[in-house]
C-alpha cells in the first residue's frame, strides 16, 4: 500500500477528523457502542467493524473465499461463514446487532427485502444498512462477479420500512460507479473528477451538510431500532 492510500486512510479514520466529518467508521461506532455482538452480513475483506473495540464476538458471513481469506488473516471476525447470506440459519435475537456494509445493491430487490426481514429475526436490538443512495452502475471486480450491482434503494424507501437514514459520501453529483480492483483502489476511488485527491477533500467536507440531508448523499447510512 503507498503512502497516500496510507495517509488519507489514517486521517480519514481519526478520531479528530469523526467529530467534524461523519464517516462509516465514526457512525458505526456510535451506533454499535451499546452492543456486543455483531452478525456482519457480506463481511468483504475489509470491515469496518475492526474499528469497533466494544465488540466481544462477531460473525463475518460472505460467499467470496478471497474475502474471508483477507478478513481472517486481519483477525476482524471472531468466526465466520462461507455462504449466501440469504441461506443463512440464525436464531431470532442471536446477536445485539446485524450489520449489512454495502451489501444490499448486490442484491436482487426480492431478495435484499427477504434478507431485511431476515436481520430483524436475527438481531435483538438494531439492524444497520449501508448502502448507495439510489441505483448505482457497477460491474464485476476482484474476479468476484457478486459484486456487480443488482438494485438501488433510496432515501424514502428505506425510511418508508422503519429505518432512520443519515447521508455519506458527501454529494452524489461529486461520485461514481467503482471500477477498480480492489489493489488498486483507495478512499478517492470512487470520485468523479480530477484531481481526485482535491474532489475527495471536498466530498469529505459536504458529509457535513449531506448527513443531515441525506437524499443529497451519496451513501446512507440507515439504522432500524427493533
Amino acid at each position: 500500500m503507498n503512502f497516500v492510500k496510507l495517509t488519507l486512510i489514517k486521517i480519514y479514520h481519526s478520531k479528530l477528523l469523526s467529530y467534524f466529518i461523519p464517516t462509516t467508521v465514526s457512525c458505526l461506532q456510535n451506533e454499535i457502542n451499546d452492543c456486543k455482538s455483531v452478525l456482519d452480513l457480506g463481511c468483504g475483506a475489509d470491515s469496518p467493524l475492526q474499528y469497533c473495540r466494544n465488540i466481544s464476538y462477531s460473525l463475518g458471513v460472505d460467499i467470496y473465499e478471497p474475502y474471508l481469506k483477507q478478513s481472517r488473516m486481519k483477525k476482524i471476525h471472531t468466526k465466520y461463514k462461507k455462504g449466501r447470506i440469504n441461506e443463512m440459519k440464525f436464531g431470532k435475537n442471536q446477536f445485539d446487532a446485524v450489520i449489512l456494509i454495502d451489501v444490499l445493491e448486490h442484491l436482487d430487490k426480492k431478495t435484499g427485502e427477504k434478507i431485511l426481514k431476515l436481520a430483524e429475526n436475527w438481531s435483538r436490538k438494531k439492524v444497520i444498512v449501508v448502502t448507495p443512495n439510489g441505483f448505482i452502475e457497477q460491474g464485476e471486480y476482484d474476479n468476484n462477479k457478486f459484486q456487480k450491482h443488482r438494485s438501488g434503494w433510496g432515501f424514502q424507501e428505506l425510511f418508508n420500512i422503519g429505518y432512520r437514514c443519515y447521508g455519506l459520501a458527501g454529494f452524489k453529483f461529486l461520485r461514481k460507479a467503482r471500477v477498480e480492483d480492489s489493489k488498486d483502489a483507495d478512499l478517492s476511488t470512487s470520485i468523479k473528477y480530477r484531481p481526485r485527491l482535491f474532489w475527495f477533500f471536498v466530498a469529505s467536507l459536504s458529509q457535513i451538510l449531506t448527513y443531515r440531508f441525506p437524499k443529497m448523499a451519496f451513501s446512507l447510512f440507515c439504522v432500524k431500532r427493533l
